[in-house]
């Protein structure tokens, strides 16, 4: 499923109309409408509003078809694959509800942002760039992290990352509880 047919799904399965969602998301329902439609590609910062509205963790709404297992070990192919705006994200990990932690694996190609909105959640997130460099925004501290650097924070700061260099930025992240 796309993510238009995921979230459409979903929110027949929770027995919500479109109204009901934005008001529960704080969004537009005209939003919830354009994305079921496909007419827009909400941000990450956008689609995790929505989301809470259910609630539901992105990486739980992007692996909405797989079944929950005792898989210990994941090939590249099996992660759950999900992002926007020119960022890519693959969780690594059981696909249950009762995931204690989530894994990322994130590329940002140059330009690459999570979003005009700051994103925040309730959760610790750590990380570790890779390669290419990713300016990071927690509340009013910015900092451009290179190869080798890596940051800790609390999520309920607001919160962003973007790449404003020249080569594709990769960096390795972990939040608990999951937050994706």
């Amino acid at each position: 499923m796309d993510l238009p047919e995921r979230l459409k799904w979903l929110r027949a399965q929770h027995g919500l109309t479109q109204r009901e969602l934005a008001k529960r998301a704080g969004v537009s329902n005209s939003l919830i409408s354009q994305i079921e439609q496909a007419a827009v590609n909400p941000s990450v910062a956008t689609l995790k509003r929505v989301l809470d509205g259910f609630p539901i963790s992105m990486g739980a709404f992007f692996s909405l078809e797989r079944r929950a297992g005792r898989q210990v070990f994941f090939r590249a192919g099996e992660l759950v694959e999900f992002g926007s705006n020119g960022v890519t994200m693959w969780l690594v990990g059981p696909l249950t509800g009762e995931r204690k932690l989530a894994l990322l694996r994130e590329c940002y190609p140059p330009g690459a942002d999570t979003g005009p909105e700051m994103l925040s959640n309730e959760a610790e997130e750590a990380g570790l760039v890779l390669s290419g460099e990713i300016e990071i925004t927690v509340g009013e501290e910015c900092r451009v992290l290179k190869a080798g650097d890596g940051y800790y924070f609390d999520t309920c700061q607001p919160h962003r990352f973007r790449n404003r260099g020249t080569e594709v930025c990769e960096l390795v992240s972990a939040a608990t509880p999951p937050t994706f």
